[in-house]
């Protein structure tokens, strides 16, 4: 089972255990749907890909993370949102495309498989440029796409005859990491911001209190 899958195998049980609520509520998604999601791209995956001329489509690692992205977008509360999530796919792409150019290709070279580099790359710059929860996700999914459509669209300049395979094999392990890895640093990095502007406030509430209080003696 690749990385992808076991990630996905571990995402679906702390739905289950409820660990993860907090979090699709703010992605405004029920445990259910995330269920939904999480099983369709498991078994989609184990699907035989769908060619469309030079294109060929995986649905579990394309067609269903391209529809939640979708849903994500018309669920965004702000046009703004919306802009800046597009925005930070298309810097997350780059920056995958980029990687991709100057990074081996064979896992023997590097020691690890690019697909994984890929993804966490994608994540961590997803979560830079897109900041919010559904902002990263959005980027991280459709930068891995747009980067594999660039690659594709330079070398059919170049003369060089090769398919484009969206979502399929190695390349779901990178979207579904870019996807939960991008989500996953929101939530951490929100969670502890939260904590020390908390903490401030609660610095000031005392302080004003036991001003207070002097001003009472």
């Amino acid at each position: 089972m690749s990385v992808g899958m076991i990630a996905l195998t571990v995402l679906a049980l702390l739905i289950l255990f409820g660990v993860t609520h907090r979090v699709l509520d703010r992605m405004r998604m029920t445990d259910r749907q995330a269920l939904l999601v999480v099983a369709a791209i498991f078994v989609g995956g184990l699907i035989p890909d769908i060619p469309l001329g030079p294109v060929t489509l995986n649905v579990g690692g394309a067609l269903v993370p391209l529809a939640v992205c979708v849903y994500l977008l018309v669920r965004a509360e702000t046009g703004k949102e919306r802009t800046r999530a597009l925005l930070a796919a298309l810097v997350t792409g780059a920056a995958v495309y980029l990687l991709g150019r100057f990074m081996p290709n064979e896992p023997e070279r590097i020691g690890i498989d690019p697909n994984y580099v890929y993804g966490l790359a994608a994540g961590a710059v997803a979560y830079l440029a897109g900041r919010s929860r559904r902002a990263a996700f959005i980027a991280g999914v459709l930068g891995v796409m747009l980067a594999d459509i660039a690659i594709a669209v330079v070398n059919w300049s170049t003369g060089v005859n090769q398919a484009l395979h969206l979502g399929t094999a190695g390349a779901l392990d990178a979207i579904v990491i870019s996807g939960l890895l991008a989500v996953l640093l929101a939530e951490f990095v929100g969670e502890l911001l939260e904590r020390v502007q908390t903490g401030r406030a609660d610095g000031r509430g005392e302080n004003g209190a036991a001003g207070d209080g002097r001003r009472e003696q």
